[in-house]
This record gives C-alpha cells, structure tokens and sequence, in this order.
C-alpha cells in the first residue's frame, strides 16, 4: 500500500522564497497550499484578488502591480480599498498575495 500524498508533495516547482517558478501550474489547490503557509485563510474576497491577479497576468504576462488590484477592489469596497488590501494580505503585497496567485517573484519590486 502506498502512503498518502502529502500536499507538499504535489506543489509545483518553486524558488528559495516560495514562488513558483511558472505561474501556468498554478491552480486553485496551489492557491490553497500556499495561504495555509502564509497562515490566510482565504475568503471571497481574497479569491476574488486572485481571480483578478490571474486575469491580469492571463492578460498582460506580468503580475499586477498593487495599484492595480486597488482600483479593482475599489469597485465594491470604494475608500477602503487600500487598507483591505494591506489587511488580507498582512506582511505585504508581492510576498503574499502575487506568492498565492501563483506569479513569479516582480523582481523589480520589494517584497513590502
């Protein structure tokens, strides 16, 4: 008999700090692995800056700058945008959410 697969086990290849290597194996599985390292819990608004990062890049081939997904979210959350997007993702924009959205590391960018 086999043992269990480990979650861990079937994550897409990453770098050292936990980006994937090619957002095209990312899913929404990946998306739940990697909240569960970075202690999220994701909600629907969460998924719903995912979505929009994923399309984004779908679109544009590069991740989202966060100014982007502000006025995204500014639709529904109008002023409080800014500070919802810095309260789902605590220790920064590029190290959590472009990590669970499956985008490379914007090497360009810092990690706040």
């Amino acid at each position: 008999m086999n043992a269990p697969t480990h979650p861990a086990d079937l994550m897409p290849e990453r770098d050292d700090e936990g980006y994937l290597i090619e957002p095209a194996d990312w899913n929404e599985d990946v998306a739940r692995a990697l909240a569960l390292e970075e202690n999220i819990q994701l909600s629907d608004i969460h998924w719903g800056v995912i979505r929009f990062m994923r399309e984004y890049h779908d679109e544009h081939q590069v991740a989202a700058d966060a100014r982007f997904v502000i006025k995204h979210l500014e639709t529904t959350l109008g002023k409080e945008a800014r500070k919802k997007l810095f309260e789902l993702f605590p220790y920064g924009y590029v190290k959590q959410a472009c990590k669970i959205a499956g985008m490379k590391r914007p090497r360009a960018w810092s990690t706040g």
